[in-house]
């Protein structure tokens, strides 16, 4: 039986104040050790909030209890719903299959590993009016200096492909309106996901400000982001994407200064 008690573990804040309704969209992969204590701080918060939410858990092909505590969870808290991948498909693909069976106003998403507090969200939602998105970045990043120079060189590479300049590309912390991925869906399935949101608020107009928020070590499970594989795919996802995108700027500028007239 899984406890619905969090121990230490108290919400200290004022009650957060927003008309919104809210999807919290939670990837997991092999998350047994940790899924519960987010799905109940989670639970815990926006309850405490009175906040209109559901809880989106997308399994990603996870081998281990990941899907039978979700599902046990589910069954006594109705706001949780399970998503699930039989094989693993991608960090991005998991995001779009939670984006698109999201049913609330805001879509807010982390990552469903224990390095993000969700009561950080608090100073999120009273943004969302003025911008339309709000993108956290990691304070005093708890990552190894391989990670973290990783994750510079990352950045750097998506400044001059995409031209898309952020405190932190990856961060998996971000609250949207859900209707601008209604607008704009999304085509990379891989760890490109963060890169492709960012381009398409940038380059469509949107607004958005950074917010930091507090990052803590891993305390159980591994890491998948630094996997070969995965490292590959998103290089090959941004050669890829990246030319189909320019050819389509190019040809949306072109009808813009060269337009087609019909006549009768």
């Amino acid at each position: 039986m899984i406890s619905e008690h969090i121990a230490n573990d108290t919400i200290d804040r004022e009650q957060s104040a927003t008309h919104h309704s809210l999807s919290v969209v939670l990837p997991a992969y092999n998350e047994e050790q940790v899924i519960a204590d987010t799905l109940l701080r989670a639970l815990n918060v926006l309850n405490w909030w009175h906040m209109d939410f559901e809880i989106l858990v997308v399994n990603d092909g996870s081998v281990d209890r990941t899907v039978a505590i979700v599902t046990q969870l589910a069954e006594l808290h109705p706001q949780i719903r399970l998503i699930n991948h039989p094989t693993n498909q991608g960090y991005g693909a998991a995001l779009v299959s939670g984006f698109e069976a999201a049913t609330k106003e805001l879509i807010f998403f982390m990552d469903s590993d224990g390095q993000f507090d969700i009561s950080n969200l608090d100073d999120f939602l009273p943004l969302i009016d003025t911008y339309d998105a709000v993108i956290g970045y990691r304070i005093d990043r708890q990552d190894s200096l391989m990670r973290k120079l990783n994750a510079w060189g990352w950045k750097s590479l998506i400044g001059l492909v995409l031209d898309v300049h952020v405190r932190d590309i990856d961060c998996a912390f971000k609250l949207f309106h859900t209707s601008f991925f209604r607008d704009h869906p999304l085509e990379t399935r891989g760890a490109m996901i963060n890169a492709e949101m960012l381009y398409r608020l940038t380059h469509s107009g949107y607004t958005y400000c950074e917010r930091g928020v507090q990052h803590f070590s891993r305390r159980a499970g591994r890491a998948t982001g630094a996997r070969p594989a995965v490292i590959l795919r998103a290089f090959r996802e941004l050669l890829v994407y990246s030319r189909k995108w320019r050819e389509q700027s190019s040809a949306i500028v072109t009808k813009r200064e060269f337009p087609v007239h019909s006549s009768v």
